[in-house]
């Protein structure tokens, strides 16, 4: 089975935490911070930079990795 590629071609901006507690009933990390939730999507890498820069938000660009694909074909289970 291979993986599609739907919806792979969009920008998230997400902000990381500040000051991570764990809430020591569950374990669970949490914070005190909204911002955490917020994920905006953008269509393009550079409407994603030109926001942050308009509201000086602090950025780091993770680049996708290449992905290998290997066209596979169900006959093929059958010919070796």
């Amino acid at each position: 089975m291979q993986s599609g590629l739907g919806k792979t071609n969009k920008w998230l901006l997400e902000f990381k935490t500040k000051d991570p507690t764990k809430n020591p009933l569950m374990g669970w990390e949490s914070s005190d911070d909204t911002l955490t939730e917020l994920k905006i999507e953008f269509s393009s890498k550079e409407l994603a930079i030109n926001y942050a820069k308009k509201k000086k938000i602090e950025y780091e660009i993770i680049e996708p990795k290449k992905r290998k694909i290997v066209k596979k074909s169900y006959a093929d289970n059958f010919l070796k």
